[in-house]
């Protein structure tokens, strides 16, 4: 799709009032920074109604935007503190008090939290509110109309939050197992299963992804429903949080599956097993799937591993100097070229079965870190990492990857170049006739 088709979205949102309709699913586009190798989705907020683009975070507790500059809409409210809609986002919060001049984000009692930004690995007070925002409606195909949600609830953030996001951010989409994150939010107002897809695009250069709340189908030119590609494996809990902000004894609100198992082609790995596990205790281990990191992240036993039986494979391929965060880097003259990327063994996370597994291709296993340089896209995330293998943005690419918190499950289509197709293709250009 071309760029210019991102900028008339806004535009289109002013042609077209709201409707009251109830929509099938609501959509946005996505983007990639490529300085940060962020993903930026597209939303509508206040009134009247500005474009926003907000870095995704799937661990995310909440929306939260930039109040410091230039908030102006005349249908924001404050959270007052101790009301059910603070209640709502923690029973931990706290009642905020301003030390300046009243305004958007900073009024004397009202409901105060703790926006946070993993990019920057820092968080900050904030103010609890709600204003309009607005999204495409979508019957899975294409967007139609926008629909507005009058008292959507997020946080007021200070601008100096933003910085480590990507140029033109205004804060972070959270996207993470809450009430008040948009999936659920969005699935209250408009009354369907809390349920949201990711298809993360893999071109930093004009195209765009696509971000789906609410069901199916999710349909792809030249007329692919990615749905019906899907294989699902249960959601797993974490007891104990990891994330930046979070109440004393609350549990988890990022997305961990269960990986039992990694082979490379044929190989089995051979893995600590305890790794692979969460420690109820102390919350150590697993796998999640996270977007604040840009490629997949490996405890040093597992990458190692790993490494180790991918160096193997690619024994009659040269091998030229690292390129960081990367370590083991080829000539890409040396590899073979195919429909789902260069000609490497796939990468297959076993999850609860043998027959059910998430394959990683090379489009999503190598990545062009230099002119003519091919890397394996895998990088070592240390011996006492949280959580052991953190699934990262790049391995998502291409990828439809379902999150139904309703069934408590996600579901995978393994890579769209398969079936001829690519995230970028969903049809966001009939929104400009």
């Amino acid at each position: 799709m071309a760029s210019w088709i991102l900028y008339l979205l806004p535009v289109i949102l002013f042609a077209y009032p709201s409707s009251a309709a109830r929509p099938q699913a609501l959509v946005t586009p996505l983007t990639k920074d490529p300085q940060t190798l962020q993903y930026l989705a597209r939303f509508n907020q206040r009134t009247p109604s500005i474009p926003l683009n907000l870095v995704v975070d799937l661990g995310g507790r909440y929306l939260w935007v930039d109040c410091d500059s230039h908030y102006v809409s005349s249908t924001y409210h404050p959270t007052p503190c101790h009301s059910s809609l603070c209640s709502l986002e923690s029973s931990e919060y706290f009642c905020d008090y301003c030390f300046s001049s009243p305004r958007i984000g900073c009024k004397d009692n009202t409901c105060g939290v703790w926006p946070d930004n993993p990019f920057a690995r820092t968080n900050n007070p904030g103010e609890l509110g709600v204003d309009a925002l607005s999204l495409f409606s979508t019957d899975g195909s294409n967007p139609s109309f926008p629909i507005s949600d009058p008292s959507f609830l997020f946080s007021c953030a200070p601008g100096f939050l933003t910085r480590g996001l990507a140029a033109g951010a205004s804060g972070i989409a959270g996207l993470g197992r809450t009430r008040a994150a948009p999936p659920s939010q969005l699935a209250a107002k408009f009354s369907f299963r809390r349920r949201f897809a990711l298809c993360l695009p893999s071109t930093q250069r004009g195209t765009s992804g696509a971000l789906f709340f609410g069901p199916g189908p999710y349909n792809f030119l030249p007329g692919i429903d990615a749905s019906q590609s899907l294989l699902y494996t249960p959601l797993l809990s974490n007891p104990v949080s990891i994330a930046g902000s979070y109440s004393a004894g609350e549990p988890s609100y990022e997305y961990f599956i269960g990986v039992t198992a990694i082979k490379v082609g044929d190989t089995v790995l051979s893995l600590n097993k305890t790794l692979l596990t969460i420690d109820k205790k102390t919350g150590y281990g697993g796998t999640k799937i996270s977007t604040a990191v840009p490629y997949t992240t490996l405890e040093t036993s597992i990458y190692k591993s790993l490494t180790s039986a991918f160096a193997a494979a690619l024994a009659n391929v040269t091998r030229v100097a690292a390129v960081a965060p990367f370590e083991f880097c080829y000539d890409a003259k040396g590899f073979g070229s195919t429909r789902v990327g260069p000609a490497v063994p796939a990468v297959n996370l076993v999850l609860q079965s043998e027959a059910v597994y998430w394959t990683i291709f090379g489009a999503n296993s190598m990545v062009e870190a230099a002119d003519g340089v091919l890397c394996l896209a895998f990088v070592e995330g240390g011996r006492r990492t949280m959580t052991s293998i953190v699934i990262g943005g790049f391995q998502l690419e291409d990828n439809l990857v379902e999150f139904d918190l309703g069934y408590s499950r996600v579901g995978f289509s393994s890579t769209l170049l398969f079936r001829r197709t690519t995230c970028s293709n969903f049809n966001f250009s009939s929104s400009t006739r």
